[in-house]
């Protein structure tokens, strides 16, 4: 079996802020960015992984999701207990100095962790957990 990560989705608040979040702060490509009904999807990817995207979305777009899980949704992206990502680079502290020249909020500055890795830890406009950890 042959099977791939193709796309994670992230929830957005603010459309715009991500976009400039993903394509300026962590150099993504915009692979699509697409409206439809007052919403927004944005595709974005590492420039040498077209095979991986993350599509950021409007959150509870689906229309099972009632009104009131709706605002669950946004009060817990707002708190950043909604969603996350775990992202890898081979230079963790020039990701970090790009990602926090940005202005993101800065949740752990590069740090080697008791279990073997060394990482940080922001908030990305939304308020999605974004931890990014060295490659070794």
């Amino acid at each position: 079996m042959d099977i791939t990560i193709h796309a994670s989705f992230l929830p957005h608040s603010d459309p715009d802020a991500s976009l400039a979040f993903y394509r300026d702060a962590l150099g993504f490509e915009v692979r699509s960015d697409v409206g439809y009904d007052g919403m927004r999807w944005i595709t974005v990817g590492p420039h040498d992984q077209p095979g991986t995207s993350i599509v950021l979305e409007p959150p509870g777009a689906d229309p099972g999701v009632t009104d009131d899980e709706r605002r669950a949704i946004v009060e817990m992206m707002a708190k950043g207990t909604y969603s996350g990502i775990l992202l890898a680079t081979h230079d963790l502290d020039a990701a970090f100095a790009r990602v926090q020249a940005s202005g993101a909020e800065i949740v752990q500055d590069p740090t080697d962790q008791s279990y073997g890795v060394r990482d940080c830890a922001v908030r990305d406009p939304a308020g999605n957990m974004i931890r990014i950890q060295e490659l070794r």
